[in-house]
């Protein structure tokens, strides 16, 4: 569920308001409105965080097997601090050192084919009234110089490199093809000179760097103390406040509370002589959103903080459907109880661990070792071990496949897409049920609406049956059609309603096209479920494909390449199998789904002000 909110606001008095954030913290159950501050001190924490920052992803990119292990030697901020000068004035030097590299370079890379060349030489020689230009030249159109004094250093096929000079200052005429080498700044042999030195320089500043590693720990230790300084500081100079006496002046700052926590804060208000004021948020406020679900149904929390989805505070907590088809589309895709066996030797190897070392398994280990499971059951209902053919089986496990997935059934690949168009419209039905019951509770005319979609959805799950299952099984009835029509009709009426059933017939027309592509797709998302039996049979042809390879070299003195060809094979298809979880089984949830529920993301995560 979407634990429900109030908007609270605090007032304290200005003097007091550092010590009120403080205790503010300590409660930690308040969500800020976003504040911007502006002070010196929030400046110098930022400029420090940066510092901070910048050396401890310096240490980070040293390779592992430089690093000496994290340590808290270095525990005293100061100390890290002093510690963090020095390694941003390494840094610092070795940029330094890169410039001087990339710019010689491009200077020795410009005269890589006139050889050394010394300015010097060059304003010797213009003392003496003897003026030295370097021009180059297509070879073609040197000849059509004259008049010049010119010397041919070298040419290729193509370009021809000289000298030209002139004796009394006068200026040189050149052919308009020939153009002009300006002087390097210092001597070709001085860049290179420097150039290895750089590169010492280089050398001896990653060693010291090395040295560092061991304080990587204390740094990023240190960087979240910044953090917490920087959000407090932010908070304390953003806070509203009146001008003037700093004795009788206010200051106040707003947030949200989970209704559940408002008593404890309205207790810390009363011990501290605060003003407060909670009401209910309205509409137009940003309101965070903080989920409350079962043990069970937060394993799920690990993939939705990776894919970044919170559900708005309006809309619906749909945490628990998500897992379920989560873990259903997993099976499927994997398709192969081998694959689940394997993963749930190490779900379990891993849990084992965890509770060997007394720690808490983790929610995504125990989603891993469900998802296992729930391969392996697919797995055997379909005899489906490691991409082995079915009839080279054990009998005992060919016997545990269903009649209807079973190898053998000519029907299996009719019978798995229908199974596929099956779980799309259970899926979206449920979705359509979630937002009826909204409109049943608000006693909103919308509920028709609802009922005229879930109409659509069943009609066009016989027409998707029809047309991409078999007409000859699934013929077209009057009925479909009816379902279809009257669907549309209830939906085109009541979708927009708001009060006025005119108003909403209107408000259908400006968006007919919008209204009649929503027709349409109803049918291609219930298609779109067919992606689950596709991505399987992808999977299941690298496995047979793996097998066949490997097969001929395991019974002779190949069978060491061939054993590594099955664990490459295997390993890569699993990788595959995960990816197009992401791509394919998270997108029926997030997207077909939850268009279904009529929910857009919209939400961002509940996040107390707290120490």
């Amino acid at each position: 569920m979407i634990v429900p909110m109030k908007k609270v606001s605090l007032i304290v008095l200005k003097k007091e308001r550092k010590d009120a954030l403080e205790k503010l913290r300590k409660a930690g159950v308040m969500h800020l409105e976003t504040v911007t501050g502006n002070s010196k001190e929030l400046s110098s924490l930022k400029t420090d965080y940066s510092s901070f920052e910048r050396a401890y992803l310096a240490l980070d990119e040293i390779k592992a097997s430089k690093k000496k292990g994290a340590s808290n030697a270095a525990s005293d901020r100061q100390q890290v601090q002093k510690h963090v000068e020095e390694i941003n004035l390494l840094l610092d030097n070795k940029k330094k050192a890169e410039e001087v590299i990339i710019k010689n370079n491009r200077e020795l890379e410009r005269f890589i084919k006139w050889g050394d060349v010394n300015p010097d030489d060059f304003g010797f020689l213009k003392d003496k009234n003897l003026d030295l230009y370097l021009y180059e030249i297509p070879v073609s159109k040197y000849y059509d110089i004259s008049d010049v004094h010119t010397i041919v250093v070298n040419q290729d096929k193509n370009i021809c490199r000289f000298i030209a000079y002139s004796a009394d200052n006068s200026q040189l005429k050149m052919p308009a093809e020939a153009k002009l080498v300006g002087l390097p700044e210092k001597a070709t042999k001085t860049l290179k000179e420097e150039v290895v030195s750089a590169k010492n320089d280089i050398a001896g500043i990653n060693k010291k760097l090395n040295g560092f590693v061991e304080l990587k720990g204390s740094i990023k230790k240190s960087m979240k103390q910044l953090e917490k300084e920087i959000e407090f500081e932010n908070v304390y100079s953003g806070m509203g406040k009146e001008e003037g006496d700093e004795e009788a002046s206010l200051a106040w700052i707003s947030g949200f509370v989970p209704e559940p926590e408002l008593a404890s804060l309205k207790k810390v208000a009363a011990e501290n002589s605060w003003a407060i004021y909670a009401d209910d948020p309205t509409e137009e406020d940003n309101v965070p959103t903080k989920l409350k679900n079962s043990k069970a149904v937060q394993i799920l929390y690990p993939v939705m903080d990776f894919l970044g989805t919170v559900p708005g505070y309006h809309e619906f907590d749909i945490s628990a459907w998500f897992l379920i088809f989560l873990v259903i589309f997993f099976a499927m895709i994997f398709g192969d109880a081998g694959y689940g066996m394997l993963m749930l030797i190490i779900g379990l190897i891993l849990a084992v661990k965890s509770k060997i070392t007394k720690k808490e398994v983790p929610p995504a280990m125990i989603l891993l070792v469900v998802w296992a499971l729930a391969t392996v059951a697919w797995g055997t209902i379909n005899c489906s071990w490691f991409g082995i053919e079915a009839e080279k089986l054990p009998v005992f496990l060919q016997n545990l496949a269903l009649p209807v997935f079973a190898p053998g059934n000519p029907e299996r690949d009719m019978n798995l897409q229908i199974f596929c168009f099956i779980l799309a419209l259970l899926q979206m039905s449920i979705g359509h049920i979630i937002a009826l019951m909204r409109n049943i509770k608000e006693k909103s005319l919308k509920l028709l609406a609802d009922i005229g979609s879930l109409s659509i959805l069943w009609g066009m799950f016989y027409v998707v049956l029809m047309l991409i299952v078999s007409a000859e099984k699934f013929p077209m009835h009057n009925a479909v059609l009816f379902m279809i029509g009257g669907g549309f009709a209830l939906s085109f009426v009541f979708s927009n309603y708001e009060g006025s059933i005119g108003k909403s017939i209107l408000e259908s027309l400006k968006n007919i096209i919008s209204v009649l592509l929503g027709v349409i797709n109803f049918f291609s998302d219930i298609v779109s479920y067919i992606r689950l039996w596709a991505v399987a049979l992808a999977g299941s042809a690298i496995a047979q494909t793996v097998n066949q390879m490997a097969g001929p070299m395991l019974g002779n003195f190949l069978i060491f390449f061939g054993i590594l060809l099955l664990v490459f094979g295997h390993g890569l298809n699993m990788v595959l199998n995960a990816l197009s979880v992401i791509v394919h089984g998270v997108r029926l949830n997030t997207l077909e789904f939850t268009s279904h529920v009529g929910m857009a993301w919209a939400g961002y995560k509940y996040k107390p002000f707290a120490e």
